[in-house]
């Protein structure tokens, strides 16, 4: 080869990679510049037969916002220790958060149900007649789960990584990593100085003629073979494509899309579906309450018809909740917490018939924000309306529609719904997480159905939680990554629905 000229750069590279294969990042960390500002540079290298280039993927753990809170200030479980032994008290489950209040321990209501659960599978508390005791004399103890999270923090992978991920604490990233060795030849070359750097330009400039300094600088060769770079073209956000998939989803199975308010009657959102005006989903904790005047629209008859049912059973057989209604707090408005209030209302305009409906939509709730949870999230709610229909149609679809989304598994465990009976818990497997629970469905009670004037036909109804369905699919082990900022994360996502999706195909 006779004498090659490079740019600076170019002949530093080769230089730091002629001793031996090193990390693109840890060249660049030692010339002070981002790694993707050297990629173009060793990729003319790699064609010009100087470099060797490999890539592999790596993978890095980070805390989560949970799991930073929880390095700041501990886990629940550590904590509820430390208002125990503060209290030296055995407090009702209820009565937990209250008490950490009082010690000045920072425990949510929200976090005590975990707090219990945890403690409880280590030994470190014991459920005695309703009330949360000490095992054992009172003391602090240690935080596993705070040690680990430091562990984590400053890179050490520690035993306790899965669990980690599945309590949403620890998010797992991953990242391609690229690695640069020489060619052989290269050292041979360096040493008997075929290779020399050259201050190389890639256009002649009227600044570079008007100045002189066009006699001191070489133009760089043009080679039309060097790959350019790949411009990824825009589009919709991949969650967006796949509530358009699930629509697909159902519209293929006979049902129709309807659509409802987000500021909602308390009446559609609850009443309408016999739940009492006394229920805890009612409270603040878990309902968003708009500050506005009282709403309007309710036929006059249906409110007494309701107000029937939830005060006697209205005629159904049921003794309904045995409490006087009241009106004025049926018609106050709320954020919708749950898609079923649209479901309700297709049922008070439609009444007996044969049909399906579906909606997809926000629907909102006062939740913490963690790895499963978020105070804005999407439901997927549906109906099946007509004669003879029975329980086990309804699994049956459950079935089918899992079949649709590629998921071999799903799971049905009983349980209670204030407006449906029999009622199910519906479970899909994740890849990372177990079995997730996704939704609840049943068949609608007579007490619903009588006042809207259903009365020949039966009712099968489900609310799916829509995020839940795209972690289960794509493999996502964090519902905050369904809205990430992240450029990169938004591709990768997009990725793994394209995957998905073929893999249904």
């Amino acid at each position: 080869m006779d004498e090659l000229r490079v740019t600076e750069l170019a002949f530093n590279i080769l230089l730091r990679a002629s001793k031996g294969p090193v990390r693109l990042d840890d060249v660049a960390r030692e010339m002070g510049v981002e790694p993707s500002s050297l990629m173009r540079t060793v990729m003319e290298l790699s064609s010009r037969g100087l470099l060797e280039v490999g890539k592999a993927v790596e993978y890095t753990y980070e805390l989560t916002e949970e799991g930073r809170r929880y390095l700041s200030i501990g886990s629940p479980e550590a904590r509820l220790v430390k208002v125990l032994t503060a209290c030296r008290c055995s407090p009702r489950p209820d009565e937990v958060a209250s008490r950490a209040r009082e010690v000045g321990v920072e425990l949510q209501e929200g976090e005590v149900r975990i707090a219990i659960s945890n403690a409880a599978r280590l030994g470190l508390i014991q459920v005695v007649n309703g009330r949360v005791a000490l095992r054992g004399e009172p003391g602090e103890g240690g935080d596993p789960v705070r040690a680990a999270l430091e562990s984590v923090a400053r890179g050490v992978t520690v035993g306790d990584l899965p669990q980690l991920i599945r309590r949403g604490l620890v998010r797992r990233r991953e990242r391609s990593a690229i690695t640069i060795k020489p060619a052989s030849g290269l050292a041979e070359l360096l040493g008997r100085g075929a290779i020399k750097p050259a201050r190389l330009v890639t256009a002649l400039t009227s600044e570079l003629i008007r100045s002189g300094e066009w006699r001191r600088v070489e133009l760089k060769a043009f080679d039309p073979s060097v790959p350019t770079p790949v411009l990824l073209p825009t589009g919709r956000h991949f969650y967006g494509e796949f509530i358009d998939f699930l629509k697909e989803i159902y519209e293929s199975m006979g049902f129709q899309e309807t659509y409802g308010p987000y500021v909602e009657l308390e009446f559609w959102n609850f009443d309408a579906l016999f739940q009492a005006q006394d229920h805890p989903a009612r409270e603040i904790h878990d309902t968003f309450f708009v500050d506005a005047p009282h709403g309007r629209g309710v036929p006059e008859g249906l409110l007494s018809k309701v107000a029937a049912v939830h005060e006697g059973g209205g005629g159904t057989g049921s003794l309904g909740w045995r409490y006087k209604w009241s009106a004025e707090k049926a018609l106050s408005l709320v954020l919708r917490s749950q898609a079923t209030a649209v479901s309700v209302r297709s049922l008070a305009s439609r009444g007996d018939g044969e049909y399906r409906s579906f909606t997809i939509d926000r629907v909102f709730r006062p939740e913490l924000l963690d790895a499963k949870h978020s105070m804005e999230f999407h439901q997927a709610d549906g109906i099946m309306v007509g004669r003879g229909l029975t329980f086990k149609h309804l699994l049956g679809f459950h079935e089918e529609f899992a079949r649709r989304l590629g998921m071999r598994k799903v799971m049905f465990k009983p349980s209670y719904f204030p407006f449906t009976s029999p009622s199910a818990e519906i479970y899909m497997l994740h890849g990372e997480l177990g079995w997730i629970e996704v939704g609840g469905t049943g068949v609608f009670r007579p007490e619903v159905l009588a006042p809207l004037g259903i009365r020949e036909s039966r009712v099968l109804a489900f609310g799916m939680g829509v995020d839940r369905l795209a972690m289960v699919v794509m493999g996502i082990s964090d519902i905050r990554d369904l809205m990430s900022a992240n450029v990169e994360e938004l591709q990768r996502n997009r990725g793994r629905l394209v995957m998905a999706l073929r893999a249904m195909a």
